[in-house]
């Protein structure tokens, strides 16, 4: 073997196809193998995402319906089981709030929060987030409690 009969090993090397569009002798000129008129004989021709031929496409077929109101707030919910467990760790004394339950991966700094009822509380807890239930506020409260709105 040398320099002068190297060659790529089998298989390794695609060719591309015929040059199209560069004259009438190389076989592909003219129109390059485009057809004759139309949008897809012209250059930037795209076809959308979908396209059905002309026929309806489903996505206009297909009927709409509610409504997204994006006036919406959603609260994170947090229920009163989940209060007492950071109590009973020591993780809470007295208060709760926003900057706590942040700092205790309860909840994101920017979520809205709501205290739901589910569960017992047994210790006495002044507690400041954005809502409350009905129950967990009565529950709070039973407990000595003290619950806030922001």
């Amino acid at each position: 073997m040398n320099l002068s009969n190297l060659q790529p090993a089998k298989g390794s090397v695609h060719k591309d196809g015929k040059r199209v569009g560069r004259g009438q002798g190389s076989g592909k000129g003219g129109t390059a193998t485009r057809g004759h008129k139309g949008a897809k004989s012209r250059s930037g021709y795209s076809k959308k995402i979908g396209f059905e031929g002309g026929q309806m496409p489903l996505q206009r077929r297909v009927p709409k319906f509610g409504f997204n109101n994006f006036n919406r707030k959603e609260y994170v919910g947090i229920n009163l089981n989940k209060l007492q467990e950071l109590v009973d760790k020591g993780v809470v004394k007295d208060t709760v709030d926003l900057d706590v339950l942040v700092s205790n991966n309860v909840v994101k700094s920017t979520d809205l929060v709501k205290i739901l009822g589910g569960g017992e509380l047994k210790a006495k807890l002044k507690i400041s987030v954005h809502k409350f239930t009905a129950s967990a506020k009565a529950a709070i409260e039973a407990a000595g409690g003290e619950a806030v709105s922001l």
